[in-house]
């Protein structure tokens, strides 16, 4: 559980010339559910994307990047520790493409499924269960661009759980998601942590946060703007200081919600 799956020190990664992170020292454990908060531009997206081998840092002295408890790792094995649920993800996927395809596309970290990837009788039925437990079963044979925002997600939720991965990386995960299917989203996710799976959340919503996350992380304009439990970094005054406007927090069971300061 104490296991480092994240280790970073001085870490600046480049993106169209801009530093998306500048100088990040951080380190998240295995085991413990973190949502990494932050206005938009804050580098949440690229740490999360370095996360899953998109992104590596400029080289420097001093800088270091441990995934899983290596210097070095190979993309794919990482992929089928870690899953991860992103609406860019969701863009990505072709419309004509079968919701069977589209879960099963999760065993390759690829967008659908290709005839020499050689899918076997063995990942159909683990993809199959996959979407039964997310409550997308009925939604195999139907075409990806005939399907709502939420069952769209709740499919790319069973893609990313075909390995039976121990944590999930979401990406801003309720964006695009009326109400009904923004709430159904936390009750599964809720469901996957009290089955053992850790969340790594990142978003700019705290009402996209569990009540099961423990950790919070901010960033803003590149770097660490505060870490440490929820209790303590979850503040309307800290969250004002983020966002640089006014804010409010309001909590009730463990859910959290921002009004006007």
């Amino acid at each position: 559980m104490n296991e480092p799956l994240l280790e970073l020190v001085g870490v600046t990664v480049l993106r169209g010339g801009r530093r998306a992170l500048d100088g990040v020292t951080l380190s998240i454990p295995r085991g413990e559910n973190t949502a990494v908060l932050g206005p938009n531009g804050a580098g949440k997206s690229t740490l999360l994307r370095m996360l899953n081998g998109e992104f590596f840092p400029v080289r420097g002295p001093g800088v270091r990047m441990r995934l899983l408890g290596r210097d070095r790792w190979n993309v794919f094995d990482v992929r089928r520790q870690l899953g991860v649920v992103s609406h860019d993800l969701q863009v990505t996927h072709h419309g004509w493409l079968k919701g069977r395809d589209v879960v099963c596309s999760g065993f390759f970290a690829s967008v659908g499924v290709y005839r020499h990837q050689g899918l076997t009788d063995a990942q159909r039925r683990r993809a199959t269960a996959a979407a039964a437990s997310q409550g997308a079963g009925d939604l195999l044979e139907r075409r990806f661009d005939t399907l709502s925002s939420g069952e769209q997600r709740r499919l790319l939720l069973a893609r990313a759980l075909v390995h039976e991965p121990h944590t999930l990386l979401l990406d801003e995960p309720a964006t695009g998601l009326d109400l009904r299917a923004a709430f159904g989203l936390m009750e599964r996710l809720r469901a996957l942590v009290s089955a053992g799976t850790t969340l790594i959340i990142v978003t700019h919503h705290v009402d996209q946060i569990p009540p099961e996350v423990e950790r919070i992380v901010l960033l803003k304009g590149g770097g660490v703007f505060a870490d440490g439990p929820k209790d303590q970094v979850l503040t309307s005054a800290t969250l004002s200081d983020l966002f640089d406007v006014g804010v409010q927090l309001v909590e009730r069971d463990g859910h959290f919600q921002v009004l006007p300061g």
